[in-house]
């Protein structure tokens, strides 16, 4: 009798045993699980704030106003090298800009739009970049749309883009037809006014 219910206790106690290795064995694969879906769920995360980190740099002003300057510094480095023409649409209406390669043998001054290319490049800017005017150094002046043309021999005016940040605060993308350079200067720059052949010493 007495080994009968040693036996029992011993049934029971290695039944417990088992069990308490299997529930171990559940909780374990259980928090191995948990694990893999805590580190999936931090690698989405992670995706997540690198794509808004690169949407917010692309939107700010400083990262829109170098893409417009790269763009042009583009165009005029392709038409020194290829011999190619192209002109940069700058639309203050639409707050945007376009880049195209010129196809055609006529370029129409008087009226642009019917001037044959192709679109490389058309981009939109935000409310952190406001397109303000465009001043050409012939002394002409838009606020609506403006034609920056650049071929073998450089660019066919220069001038300046003025723009405001988020802070109202002004720029200048200056065009310089002398020596193709296109650069980005704090404030509202001052260009040289065109003098007339009266008023050139010689």
């Amino acid at each position: 009798m007495h080994t009968d219910a040693r036996g029992r206790n011993c049934m029971n106690a290695k039944m417990h045993q088992d069990d308490v290795l299997l529930h171990s064995q559940t909780n374990g694969f259980t928090m191995a699980e948990l694990l893999v879906v805590l580190a999936i769920v931090s690698l989405f995360v992670l995706m997540a704030q690198i794509h808004l980190f690169g949407l917010l740099r692309k939107n700010t002003f400083r990262a829109q106003t170098q893409e417009l300057v790269s763009t042009m510094q583009m165009a005029a480095s392709a038409a020194a090298e290829t011999g190619r023409r192209y002109e940069i649409i700058i639309d203050i209406t639409e707050q945007g800009y376009v880049l195209k390669q010129l196809t055609g043998s006529e370029i129409y001054v008087d009226n642009p739009d019917e001037t044959l290319g192709e679109i490389i490049v058309q981009n939109n800017l935000t409310e952190n970049c406001r397109l303000a005017y465009v001043w050409f150094d012939d002394g002409i002046d838009t606020n609506t749309r403006a034609w920056f043309r650049v071929g073998p021999s450089g660019w066919q005016n220069g001038g300046k883009i003025v723009l405001f940040d988020e802070k109202d605060q002004p720029y200048t993308i200056v065009v310089n037809r002398i020596n193709r350079i296109v650069a980005l200067e704090e404030g509202n720059i001052e260009l040289l006014e065109p003098k007339s052949k009266d008023e050139l010493p010689f």
